[in-house]
């Protein structure tokens, strides 16, 4: 598999699982978990990753810096998300606290998989 297909297919599950948490925290997908503010972030963090997707797909000598980027965006804001967690703003749920931990290690591999790419 190849650089270009690796970063395309981490931006997808990246854009996916945003995606989720967006429509979990809008009620969509599961009830006692709606919050707004987050809602709204995870939606703009999931645009962000997809149009970073895009962009990979449209430039893909380009690919693992736009990848870095959108991944940078979508990983400080959700280590912002973990720290509203753990300062007691916003969802308290296990689930949520769970969920925020995979999206941080799944943007930190992914991340690392950009920088490797771009630095070849």
């Amino acid at each position: 598999m190849t650089d270009h297909t690796k970063l395309a297919l981490i931006l997808l599950a990246e854009t996916l699982l945003f995606a989720v948490a967006s429509l979990a925290h809008a009620g969509v997908l599961i009830s006692g978990f709606e919050h707004r503010h987050a809602m709204i972030a995870e939606g703009v963090f999931g645009a962000v990753l997809g149009l970073g997707l895009l962009m990979v797909l449209i430039w893909p000598a380009r690919g693992p810096i736009i990848a870095l980027a959108a991944q940078g965006f979508a990983l400080l804001g959700t280590l912002v998300g973990a720290f509203t967690i753990a300062v007691g703003v916003g969802p308290q749920t296990r689930g949520d606290a769970a969920f925020h931990v995979v999206l941080l290690l799944v943007l930190l591999v992914g991340s690392l998989a950009a920088w490797a790419s771009w630095r070849r």
